[in-house]
């Protein structure tokens, strides 16, 4: 008797590092329609053009996690290539976006530039790639206006520098706030299930409850002592 093929999931997705800091920059699409997504386009855009035409997808949205040069110095210029809209991250960070010609002239990044998103992105909101959605969560603390995408269905998420497997996001940024960030974490991620998968901003990926179980700073065991 011959097996029954596994159904096609909804979403999939690509990771592709780039920049000198190796940001995870995802590319996720709608199985359905090949219709993409760039998740923090940091650097490397005629990189992530390849990849697009690869799979054979087209990109409908530039999302954004934060405004951080090494995951916001490509956006104008993907936005430039495509006319994809960009959506996030929350206007909290315009700051930050305003700063990222300022930083790439720092970094050794001089093609990154600034950009005005299409869309600043709220907690609750709603994005929409083909035929799937993504639900927001703001999570400020490592920025303040720090957005994450969360595919409930495939419980898949990019949560930009809130986690990573085995630490946080740093805090000692202007307008970073240690307290919000562990507040989001505990309140904003970790109902959303131990089973949800993540890709970090940097580092492999892992789950919230391996990180739950493990990480230093944010496990049960050691909030519960703090």
């Amino acid at each position: 008797m011959n097996a029954t093929p596994a159904p096609e999931p909804p979403i999939r997705a690509v990771i592709a590092p780039v920049t000198p800091l190796q940001q995870n920059c995802t590319i996720v699409w709608c199985s359905k329609t090949k219709k993409a997504a760039v998740i923090d386009p940091g650097g490397e855009v005629p990189r992530l053009l390849e990849a697009l035409a690869q799979y054979g997808l087209t990109l409908e949205k530039i999302w954004i996690t934060h405004g951080h040069l090494d995951h916001a110095g490509g956006t104008a210029a993907l936005k430039e290539a495509t006319g994809a809209p960009i959506e996030g991250p929350h206007r909290e960070d315009a700051f930050w976006i305003d700063d990222i010609e300022q930083s790439g002239a720092r970094w050794g990044m001089p093609d990154a530039r600034s950009f005005t998103p299409d869309r600043w992105l709220e907690d609750g909101d709603r994005v929409t790639l083909g035929e799937t959605e993504f639900e927001v969560y703001h999570c400020p603390g490592h920025t303040p206006g720090h957005v994450i995408f969360f595919h409930r269905p495939t419980k898949f998420a990019q949560v930009g520098d809130v986690l990573f497997q085995g630490s946080i996001g740093r805090t000692d940024f202007p307008r970073g706030n240690h307290a919000d960030l562990i507040r989001a974490i505990t309140t904003k991620l970790w109902p959303l299930g131990d089973d949800v998968r993540f890709v970090p901003g940097h580092g492999p990926m892992s789950t919230f409850g391996q990180e739950r179980r493990t990480n230093p700073f944010v496990a049960d065991a050691v909030l519960a002592e703090s």
